[in-house]
């Protein structure tokens, strides 16, 4: 299995069809975690309890009062995401990495070269999938708002028609920069540490390329990204969601302010931490 070759069409279409795969399966988790990341306190009202409480608890009120398929909610605009994310950040990782070392090189490639060329395809893939990832997060987010209140949007790509519309062709392109920092670290920290994993288990006597070593590696690749990402994710998600932060910096801060420091809320950027952690172990496990 190590030394199969694949041409870069192959991978890239291998690992946008297990991206999806893995989409649609983990999508009700991801649902959740938006809805918690985006979910505020008011200022001033201690006694306010949260809508939102965990993830059996999110799940459990999503479905109550907007129906089960409410949990899909995103998914076409998810898979659109998957298609070209997961095909590039994955498709791209091995040519890079190979370009920066050199086509010549012999032996265990440093682990630095590794998250060079992780950090790199990342910050290139979500470049070119932000607009459908904006459409995700916005039509996750829908069902926040009061009832009564008219839907901004009625689907995937009256979501796409209407941003351009309303904002200009540019705001597809909201929230890049902090889109671009969460999917490169976390790219980094996944494929990177991925890699680094499967080569350190390999050379444990009794451990082969198969299955299990795969898992351990997505186990290990998965726990490295939330670690890492989940903070950076809480920003993203909240630009994406709610237009009334100014850039990155401010959504940082009111996120800080308001739920830190009035509400001593320990957990503003780590919230979904358990949604997180299993969508994406359960992608690098089938995207791998």
């Amino acid at each position: 299995m190590a030394d199969l070759k694949f041409s870069f069409a192959e991978t890239f279409l291998c690992s946008a069809f297990a991206a999806c795969f893995a989409e649609f399966c983990t999508i009700p988790l991801d649902t959740a975690k938006v809805r918690l990341q985006l979910q505020k306190k008011a200022v001033g009202d201690e006694v306010n309890l949260p809508k939102y409480n965990g993830l059996l608890g999110t799940m459990a009120t999503i479905a109550k009062e907007e129906g089960l398929s409410a949990l899909w909610k995103g998914i076409i605009a998810g898979l659109h995401r998957q298609c070209i994310y997961g095909g590039l950040r994955i498709g791209l990782y091995e040519p890079v990495k190979t370009f920066l070392v050199g086509s010549d090189y012999v032996g265990d490639i440093p682990l630095y070269q590794k998250i060079l060329a992780a950090l790199l395809t990342g910050a290139l893939a979500i470049a070119v999938a932000n607009p459908t990832d904006l459409v995700k997060v916005r039509l996750q987010a829908e069902g926040k708002f009061p009832v009564g209140v008219v839907r901004r949007y009625y689907g995937t790509l009256d979501a796409y028609y209407t941003i351009v519309r309303q904002e200009g062709l540019g705001a597809l392109w909201t929230g890049l920069g902090p889109n671009i920092a969460r999917n490169a670290i976390v790219n980094a920290a996944e494929l990177a540490s991925y890699d680094q994993v499967k080569q350190t288990v390999l050379k444990i006597p009794g451990f082969s390329d198969n299955v299990l070593t795969h898992l351990l590696a997505g186990l290990g690749a998965g726990f490295f990204a939330v670690c890492i990402g989940s903070p950076i994710d809480v920003v993203k998600s909240r630009m994406m969601g709610d237009s009334g932060y100014k850039n990155t910096l401010d959504c940082f801060i009111k996120t800080l302010k308001n739920e830190l420091m009035h509400h001593r809320d320990s957990l503003p950027f780590i919230r979904g931490f358990f949604q997180i952690s299993v969508g994406w172990d359960l992608g690098m496990w089938l995207c791998f």
